[in-house]
């Protein structure tokens, strides 16, 4: 009975906040620059750096979504902001999102990225992208997964000004979960627009100051990871050095609650998979950061200590065999609390022959030392045992 007065009343806060007069958009061609929805939305809305776009601070991150009227609740609850990617679902996300939005594309900033590895798969990739989107053209295209340097090559920023000179897209970024590493690459190249980073509560210092520097040369800022491992629960009970985790009350406002809490960031994108999430979200996002939220989140720091990487990156190099640890870390932890095992297999089969290939479970001991006290090994084992 609690539960269902709850969502009673979070839907009748809803419709009101939304139950205020249309403002009519122009939907013909390209809209101007920051371009809201064609009705005002209760969310806080920030410029996104130098691009001018002014966009949610609720922005959806549509990778683990299945069912598109879940975009388009996202869309009457004033969500303006949406990312997907070619890879995600297998290539069928950004065909879902499209039906999801329907004919409002042209009311919302709309971001897709980079997989390829050369300059014509990339801008093949894109009119590929732009055909399943239903667009002929797209706000943001991000360099998708440039946690190194090297990722970031001379071939594929050359496709993405290329497609900017085109207008097939309008600004250009890298996505990045490791933006501590290769703020340097990003910075020195001068022609980025937005840089997607991995960013919450769990991080260090090097990557406030990655932060600052791509916020002070101008870049617009958008994060991701803001609940730091996911809402859900290990699926891997029973080791004893991991033990079961559980959902604390209040961690997934109080995380994205302290994203926002930074005026540098634009927007922060949050996988959403039920209409339920994405009201919830919407309502995390009217309330202030509080001191209540802080001790929430240091409670949950405690607790997700053995299974949550923070990408510091204090591990590069140590495996004798050459495994990229805070990767297979990552992809642990879609399959774990991400619930998302297909995508995590898709990005372990990735990885060479070589490494996959590999069993930590035969090592007698491991030389990798988390100074934040990832069970590196017991991580990486269930990983080879579930994906390779």
């Amino acid at each position: 009975m609690a539960l269902k007065s709850q969502n009673s009343s979070r839907r009748q806060f809803l419709a009101s906040a939304l139950a205020l007069p249309a403002v009519r958009l122009d939907l013909m061609g390209t809209p101007p620059l920051g371009a809201l929805p064609d009705r005002p939305s209760p969310l806080p809305v920030r410029v996104l750096g130098k691009t001018g776009l002014k966009v949610t601070t609720l922005g959806f991150g549509c990778a683990w979504t299945s069912d598109p009227s879940v975009f388009t609740r996202g869309l009457d609850l004033g969500i303006n902001h949406f990312d997907t990617a070619p890879v995600y679902q297998g290539g069928n996300n950004e065909p879902m999102l499209r039906t999801g939005l329907g004919n409002r594309r042209k009311q919302i900033v709309l971001s897709t990225k980079i997989e390829a590895r050369t300059k014509d798969e990339a801008l093949q990739q894109l009119e590929n992208s732009l055909k399943f989107l239903g667009t002929d053209y797209v706000d943001i295209w991000y360099l998708h997964g440039a946690d190194r340097p090297e990722r970031i090559s001379q071939d594929l920023v050359e496709a993405q000004t290329t497609a900017k000179r085109q207008g097939k897209v309008r600004f250009i970024g890298v996505s990045t979960h490791r933006v501590a590493l290769v703020t340097p690459s990003i910075l020195q190249l001068g022609n980025m627009d937005v840089v997607l980073t991995a960013y919450n509560f769990t991080m260090g210092p090097e990557v406030e100051k990655a932060i600052e520097s791509l916020h002070h040369a101008g870049m617009g800022l958008v994060e991701m990871k803001a609940m730091a491992g996911g809402r859900a629960n290990s699926r891997w009970p029973g080791q004893d050095s991991l033990p079961r985790l559980f959902q604390r009350p209040g961690v997934p406002g109080a995380s994205l609650r302290w994203v926002l809490k930074n005026s540098m960031f634009a927007s922060a994108l949050v996988g959403m998979l039920s209409m339920e999430e994405v009201e919830e979200n919407v309502e995390h996002c009217l309330k202030p950061f509080t001191e209540a939220d802080q001790k929430v989140l240091a409670a949950r720091l405690e607790e997700i200590r053995p299974v949550y990487c923070r990408m510091c990156g204090a591990c590069d190099g140590q495996c004798p065999k050459g495994l990229p640890i805070p990767d297979m870390l990552r992809y642990a932890m879609y399959a774990d609390t991400y619930r998302q095992f297909p995508t995590a297999r898709q990005y372990f089969q990735q990885l060479p022959k070589s490494l996959r290939q590999v069993q930590c479970k035969d090592c007698s001991s491991c030389a990798v030392r988390c100074p934040n006290g990832v069970a590196v090994r017991q991580r990486l084992a269930l990983a080879q045992e579930w994906l390779a």
